[in-house]
């Protein structure tokens, strides 16, 4: 019997930055936000840093070349993050 592994792994289209909020758009449809200030460098960085967000390894990954930073598509969507949420979002 031939069988087909389907991939489920989340893929990104679009994303942008808003304020300090991270938002992606993934290929079923959904719209994922996530605070900057969850990831050690994106915490540091300034807002129009944040807008130079770019969609890498076909849509399995955010990058910023300015920082030096990566994130995986399906972490963010798992919310694997670095940092706890502020005291004042908890």
């Amino acid at each position: 019997m031939n069988s087909t592994k389907i991939e489920n792994e989340p893929c990104a289209i679009r994303a942008w930055a808003e304020g300090r909020m991270i938002y992606l758009e993934l290929t079923d449809g959904r719209i994922v936000g996530f605070p900057a200030d969850r990831f050690k460098i994106l915490k540091e960085a300034s807002e129009a840093e944040l807008k130079k967000v770019s969609i890498e390894v076909n849509g399995y990954a955010l990058r910023w070349e300015e920082l030096d930073e990566d994130l995986t598509v399906e972490g963010v969507v798992l919310g694997r993050f670095q940092l706890p949420l502020p005291e004042q979002a908890a």
